[in-house]
């Protein structure tokens, strides 16, 4: 495999359209290798909302923006701490909704057959 440095880049431009509303119209300025498809770049495009969602909660949980730091280490300090209790609420957010799914399921029959008898 070749070195990324070295490889032929192409700049790309992505739109796309809201449904409920097709004047909004969205683009993108993609910098990516020259043999990347139309679908890895739709991809891509579309996980910049989950990473954006992401940042936002933590912003409003776990006080990501709520630093006033002059020097880049406390920043660095208070952004590593911050992520760190949003992943932390994220896997226990995630097992309390395993949990109540788990109560609120219907139990699962068995549909094994019954013992037999010796006769």
């Amino acid at each position: 495999m070749r070195p990324w440095h070295r490889e032929d880049r192409r700049h790309r431009v992505l739109a796309r359209s809201n449904v409920s509303r097709p004047e909004e119209i969205s683009s993108y300025i993609a910098y990516c290798p020259a043999g990347t498809t139309l679908d890895e770049l739709i991809r891509i495009a579309g996980s910049r909302w989950a990473v954006e969602e992401c940042f936002q909660t933590a912003e409003q949980d776990c006080g990501l923006d709520d630093y006033q730091v002059r020097r880049y280490p406390g920043r660095h300090r208070h952004m590593t701490l911050a992520m760190a209790a949003h992943a932390c609420l994220t896997v226990l957010r995630d097992r309390q909704l395993d949990t109540d799914k788990a109560e609120t399921d219907p139990p699962s029959s068995s549909t094994s057959a019954s013992p037999k008898s010796d006769a």
